[in-house]
């Protein structure tokens, strides 16, 4: 994930002017919320969550490829 500086407010900032951050979710598709100067949220657009959920469930099956291909001898002898 690639992180745009203009895209990040503190905590304080979102707290006093949470409209701001909405605006820029509306501009950019996503703000970095920071507490004590580390990442501690990311706000995105209600619309994105079912993108990640199908993004996740795309790594979870190459995943599984990947380690099915790489232990094949052992599935096969499992499934005798």
């Amino acid at each position: 994930m690639l992180i745009d500086t203009d895209y990040i407010v503190s905590m304080t900032e979102a707290n006093q002017n949470f409209s701001k951050v909405a605006k820029m979710v509306d501009q950019n598709g996503s703000v970095i919320i920071m507490k004590n100067n580390k990442p501690r949220y990311l706000v995105i657009e209600f619309s994105e969550t079912g993108i990640m959920q199908a993004a996740a469930d795309n790594d979870v099956l190459n995943i599984s490829r990947k380690l099915i291909k790489k232990n094949k001898e052992a599935y096969e002898e499992l499934a005798k």
